[in-house]
């Protein structure tokens, strides 16, 4: 194995692995805002107790994200020096926004919600939760900006001596792909927690724990749970058409067509075979094309428009790409079925479902990781669209030898974060809100 391959897999895994927490924050962040707001407004204890319950949690999720986002920033400098050399002068700015303005803003005011709820008065521990989930987003936006910049560079010009500058701020925060990349992301968060909680909650009124606020606690995870998906689908189209118009290679990749083609169709499911260029599976006939513009024989471009070197690996994106929508669309269906169990006031008492809620925990992360293995892996071999390859940002002073031993170190180190955050999660849970 050469160290290219090897620093493509440390950075995967230890991005992939750091993504589990982000992916946690933003929607548990927003479940307090609403919670303390509820309390602020009819002061009603319960409320207080699922705030304080889910600070706990946000806690934890925020130093496990902190703790594992830092190798990151390393990585750049050691394993990518091509790649920090060519783009500092863009990534430099935005990540040194993200660190002034929304990462010290959240990290301390998470500190008042944690350990401030009686020494500050409610309006403040009300702002402070406001101020978190601010914060938080704001955080989501400056790394999503940064990252869509390398899907869709714009701002920018290359000097003489091929280095990427800055020309424009603003037209490099606010690329084509930076808006809808970043309200997709922020939904899949949202349904991540909206699921957890609801999980976490449908456990304690099945068990018959903490009475009322177990209660309360499963009517907001399930209200969220109906809506999130449902925006999420909605977030999902624009950014595929966002995607079919600014990278149409990785479009014809997520969707396995090789053959530019009119009236697209549209698989549920398949298999790509990149030897013979064909894709076989189960489809709906025209409905990519009908899907990209409400035109059933619009044009949609295949791979073979493409130089073949440029492609990224098709199966894998393409599976990858479905495991995603599948399990948004599960999301969907299982998130309106809790909503008519609630409307129908049916759900305290729904056994089966409330015993599947905890089950389903682990799918939107899932769906996390598939959909940023379709957006990155879909992307290759550029690491920045059209201006650098991957091939061309590795360090060459680093060794294979050397990138290894630091991924055996990484992985144990975070399997060991992973353990004792599953087991200090589980002991929040099991002492429960009225801990």
């Amino acid at each position: 194995m050469d160290a290219l391959f090897l620093a493509r897999i440390q950075f995967a895994f230890t991005v992939g692995f750091h993504f589990l927490f982000p992916a946690m924050t933003l929607g548990t962040a927003l479940a307090i805002l609403i919670s303390e707001t509820a309390y602020l407004v009819k002061k009603d204890e319960v409320y207080k107790k699922i705030t304080d319950f889910l600070a706990r949690l946000l806690g934890l999720i925020f130093v496990a994200g902190t703790a594992t986002g830092l190798t990151m920033e390393f990585s750049f400098g050691m394993n990518w020096a091509g790649y920090s050399r060519a783009v500092g002068d863009i990534f430099g700015p935005l990540l040194a926004v993200e660190g002034v303005t929304a990462f010290f803003l959240e990290a301390v005011f998470i500190g008042v919600l944690i350990f401030a709820r009686n020494k500050v008065s409610p309006k403040v521990y009300w702002l402070s939760a406001l101020l978190v989930f601010i914060g938080g987003h704001l955080s989501a936006f400056w790394i999503l900006a940064a990252n869509s910049w390398m899907q869709t560079p714009a701002g920018y010009y290359i000097n003489g001596a091929g280095k990427i500058i800055l020309s424009s701020f603003s037209q490099a925060v606010f690329n084509p792909s930076t808006m809808i990349r970043f309200f997709h992301a922020v939904m899949a968060s949202w349904m991540t927690c909206a699921i957890m909680i609801a999980g976490i909650a449908g456990y304690y009124v099945r068990k018959g724990l903490h009475g009322q606020t177990a209660r309360t606690m499963l009517k907001i995870g399930i209200i969220l749970f109906a809506l999130t998906p449902l925006l999420q689908l909605s977030s999902g189209h624009i950014h595929a058409i966002q995607v079919i118009d600014t990278q149409p290679e990785k479009a014809a990749a997520l969707e396995g067509l090789f053959e530019t083609t009119r009236g697209a169709p549209l698989y549920i499911a398949g298999f790509v075979d990149e030897q013979n260029e064909k894709t076989e599976g189960i489809y709906l006939p025209k409905l990519l094309s009908y899907l990209y513009n409400f035109d059933w024989n619009s044009e949609i471009k295949g791979l073979k428009e493409f130089p073949k070197e440029n492609w990224p690996p098709v199966n894998f994106v393409f599976q990858a790409y479905h495991i995603m929508v599948g399990i948004g669309m599960l999301a969907i269906a299982l998130g309106l079925l809790g909503a008519l169990l609630l409307v129908t006031k049916k759900l305290y008492e729904a056994k089966v479902y409330l015993f599947l809620l905890p089950f389903l925990i682990p799918l939107p992360h899932i769906a996390h990781e598939t959909g940023w293995i379709a957006a990155e892996v879909g992307r290759q071999p550029w690491i920045i669209y059209k201006l650098m390859k991957t091939s061309d940002a590795v360090s060459v002073v680093v060794s294979a030898n050397h990138i290894f031993f630091s991924l055996i170190a990484f992985s144990l180190i975070y399997l060991l974060l992973f353990v004792m955050f599953i087991f200090l999660f589980l002991k929040i849970v099991k002492k429960g809100p009225a801990a």
